[in-house]
């Protein structure tokens, strides 16, 4: 080996080592060093759990490693989401979160994890709209006639929801408060069970998921009346939006995000966020989240952090302005 050759392979060494000396580098390059847990804190089939292993096929066929789906249902997501805080912080663990993360600290007396100290945002991944349901034997075609039926009938009627402090729930209560409505909260175990409900007529109101609720109004089960969302979906495109309706205002999307335990590396955090948001643009990725309701919305850390703040000051107070306790 010449002179100038030992000195270029010196300086190499040299970089290489100054490189992987620097906090997160070193372990960034090496990630993922073995198969990543992605917890979804809800049990299997529901939106959450769709759209998790749809990203975890992608990131696994992406970074070579297996990126699975472990589902921890419970307690409205806070025994899964209290797990994924304590975990190890190298980012072999993730966690799929909805809005419930930021949602339940208000809503329960105590919950296992701070939606903050306890997790580093890595990106939203998709958006979906709720949706104003009801049954076809009630005689509304529009969102005006639906309140003025309520008005006239008070006390009458009532609506169905996934579950107290959901995000549908929370939608249906801001409708029912801003609007002055006289209407009973019937919380279920899920957007199926509340839909199913709606489709039999015992609770003939209903706000789910516009991925729960579509099958049925395709089948002239149910009658969608608006999407509680600032764009209509391509899912039912003639549907308008809440403001379309004439009531601007009470909107408020749904969405699935991906957070890492509090510590884990920047360098991963920027990795991941990177790949999510690359297989998230991908066409083929794109149609398959349209075709059950999902917008794809991926961005940055910082967009995602800034949206958890907003949403946890807006639900916040409904859920006071409520008197709204969900059950430990």
């Amino acid at each position: 080996m010449t002179m100038k050759e030992s000195r270029r392979r010196f300086l190499q060494l040299a970089g290489a080592a100054a490189l992987s000396s620097r906090p997160g580098v070193a372990e960034a390059q090496a990630y993922p060093a073995r198969t990543v847990r992605m917890i979804v804190p809800f049990a299997p089939g529901g939106p959450t759990d769709v759209a998790a292993r749809l990203i975890a096929q992608k990131l696994s066929e992406q970074l070579g490693k297996q990126f699975y789906v472990e589902n921890l249902a419970g307690a409205s997501g806070n025994i899964g989401t209290g797990q994924a805080a304590r975990a190890r912080p190298d980012g072999h663990t993730l966690l799929i979160a909805v809005n419930s993360h930021i949602i339940n600290p208000t809503l329960f007396d105590q919950v296992p994890y701070d939606p903050y100290k306890d997790f580093e945002p890595v990106t939203l991944a998709v958006a979906f709209a709720s949706a104003l349901v009801v049954n076809p034997s009630l005689p509304a075609s529009t969102v005006n006639d639906l309140i003025t039926l309520i008005k006239a009938n008070s006390g009458r009627y009532s609506f169905a929801s996934p579950g107290t402090g959901t995000p549908s729930h929370l939608l249906g209560e801001q409708f029912r408060m801003t609007l002055g409505l006289d209407l009973v909260h019937v919380p279920f175990g899920g957007s199926g069970p509340a839909m199913s409900s709606v489709v039999a007529g015992h609770t003939p109101i209903g706000f789910a998921a516009l991925s729960a609720a579509a099958p049925f109004a395709r089948d002239g089960k149910l009658r969608v009346l608006a999407l509680l969302s600032k764009a209509r979906s391509e899912t039912l495109p003639d549907v308008p939006t809440i403001a379309e309706a004439g009531y601007p205002g009470l909107d408020g999307d749904g969405w699935v995000g991906v957070l890492v335990p509090a510590g884990t590396p920047k360098d991963i955090v920027d990795l991941l966020n990177g790949e999510i948001v690359k297989l998230i643009a991908q066409p083929d990725m794109k149609e398959r989240l349209e075709a059950i309701g999902f917008r794809p919305v991926a961005g940055t850390p910082e967009q995602f952090a800034s949206q958890m703040k907003a949403e946890s000051e807006k639900w916040s107070k409904v859920i006071r302005a409520a008197g709204l306790k969900a059950e430990q």
